[in-house]
This record gives C-alpha cells, sequence and structure tokens, in this order.
C-alpha cells in the first residue's frame, strides 16, 4: 500500500516532480545535467542548479563539495558565455536577453555602474540578483576579462559551497523540511528570484 507522501505525489505535480528528481538524483545523467544548468544559467536559463544539486547532495551528504565545486567551475564557465554576449553580440542576442528580463532601458546605466563599482560582482554571490544579468552587464561594460573571471570565481564559491555546507552539516533536517513544506519552499525560491530583479533594478537605479 502507497504511504502518505507516495499518494500525495501522485496527485501533486510538484512533488511529483519532487520525487522524480530525488529518484534521479544519482542516475547516469545528474552530474552531466547539473553541469549543464549551472553553465546555462549563467548567460541564459532562469532557473539555478539548486534545482538539481540540492537533491544530488541530500542523497549523499559526502559528495556536496564536490558538487559545489563543479558548479562553481560551470557556473564561471558560463559568465564567460555571458560576458560575450554583452560584448559581442549585445545588439541582437545579449539585447534580447536584457529585454526578456525587464532591464532593457538601464543598459547604459549598467555601464556606467560597472565602470566605477565593479566589485558588485560580490555583492551578487550574497544576494538573489540573478547571475546573468550580472555577467552580460559586465561584458557591455567591456570589464576586464581577467578581474571578471576572479570575482566571479569568488562569488560563485560563495555561493555554491555555502549551499554544501548547510547540505553537509543539518542535511537530514533540510531534507525533512523541504519534504513537509515542498510547496511553500518552491514559493519563496520563486519569490527571492523575483526579487532578485528589483533588487539589480534599485541598486543599479540607486548608484548610478
Amino acid at each position: 500500500m502507497a504511504n502518505g507522501a507516495e499518494a500525495r505525489a501522485r496527485w501533486n505535480p510538484l512533488r511529483g516532480l519532487y520525487a522524480w528528481v530525488m529518484h534521479n538524483a544519482e542516475g547516469k545523467y545528474a552530474w552531466a545535467t547539473m553541469a549543464a544548468i549551472a553553465f546555462a544559467e549563467s548567460s541564459f536559463f532562469p532557473m539555478p542548479p539548486d534545482i538539481v544539486m540540492v537533491p544530488m547532495a541530500l542523497k549523499d551528504r559526502r559528495r556536496a563539495f564536490l558538487m559545489a565545486a563543479c558548479c562553481t567551475l560551470f557556473s564561471v564557465m558560463g559568465g564567460l558565455l555571458g560576458y560575450a554576449l554583452g560584448s559581442w553580440l549585445y545588439d541582437s542576442v545579449g539585447a534580447w536577453l536584457i529585454r526578456a528580463y525587464g532591464m532593457g532601458s538601464d543598459i547604459e546605466l549598467f555601464q556606467r555602474i560597472f565602470n566605477r563599482y565593479s566589485w558588485l560582482i560580490l555583492l551578487q554571490g550574497l544576494t538573489p540578483i540573478p547571475y546573468k544579468l550580472v555577467t552580460i552587464a559586465a561584458g557591455f561594460a567591456a570589464m576586464n576579462l581577467g578581474y571578471f573571471m576572479l570575482l566571479s570565481a569568488i562569488t560563485r564559491s560563495i555561493r555554491f559551497f555555502g549551499v554544501a555546507l548547510l547540505i553537509y552539516r543539518y542535511g537530514e533536517p533540510v531534507r525533512l523540511v523541504i519534504e513537509k513544506y515542498l510547496e511553500i519552499v518552491l514559493v519563496a525560491f520563486l519569490i527571492l528570484i523575483t526579487v532578485g530583479y528589483f533588487v539589480f533594478h534599485y541598486v543599479f537605479r540607486h548608484l548610478g
């Protein structure tokens, strides 16, 4: 007989998706999927790699830091693509992405501020500000590429290793909270992403 959790998963699509991700967290393509999302999220993909990393780390906490290193590496590599979109392809793909995130009128402001406050990339690592907006804006502002890579490596490491540390130390309570309040957790996560766009907009307007 199915238990309560299995029964909920059948009629609740969110719980069904969570059960599927947890089931496949050690699947053949789990690491490749996590790496691909970490790469794409830095330039165009709307969802962060945490959606795969967290279930995988909960499944095997001993490898949480290795997962964080993988996400950091591919996220920084993806940041290069975002930088290229802003630097070389802004008039086509870069501009379209910026407009898609509601920031089209602010790109010249981005350029001025990144030339003055390039350390904002570090701030981004501690906030829900979308990283893809930072990478495209940095490319458009012609920020020094080496400095951009250094700051990206630092801020992405803070982000992913921070998540890994929390899961490594509190993995079981985290898993229980997620499973008990899955809908609330997902809604809160989406709210954080939305707030990040507004924070990004406000910070740049204020500094400009």
